[in-house]
Formats: structure tokens, C-alpha cells, sequence
């Protein structure tokens, strides 16, 4: 069973992972304009989501830290 959320972003993951037939995905995107770092995951059962989460939170810490003050 899929798994859903009506957050946007996570909506915005789950169409990334339908049009990439993946089983989990990641998205991290910037807003320069309101200078903040986003991102959202999704997997299409609720094991997977909770692994998606973990990756996802490891990718915006990372990125975070990439970033620096250039947001």
C-alpha cells in the first residue's frame, strides 16, 4: 500500500518518485528569494518512509553544512 501525506512537499517527493518509479526520494531544494533550505521524502510504505526520513534528514544536515551562510 502507498503511503500519503497532503503536506506539499512530501507531495512533491511522492510525484518525483512516481515519474522516477522509485521505491523512495528525496528532494532538497533552496529558496533564495525567502533564503531557506527545504526538504522532503517519501517512500511507498511506511518502513520505507521512515528509512526516506532518515536519508533525508542526513542529506539537509549535510547540505546545511554545505551551505554555510550562502542562504
Amino acid at each position: 500500500m502507498m503511503a500519503w501525506s497532503p503536506i506539499p512537499e512530501v507531495a512533491l517527493a511522492r510525484d518525483a518518485a512516481k515519474k522516477a518509479d522509485a521505491d523512495m526520494c528525496v528532494v532538497l531544494y533552496i529558496n533564495l528569494k525567502k533564503n531557506t533550505l527545504g526538504c522532503a521524502s517519501f517512500g511507498t510504505t511506511r518502513p520505507l518512509c521512515a528509512k526516506a526520513k532518515k536519508l533525508a534528514d542526513h542529506c539537509y544536515e549535510s547540505a546545511m553544512k554545505w551551505c554555510g551562510n550562502d542562504l
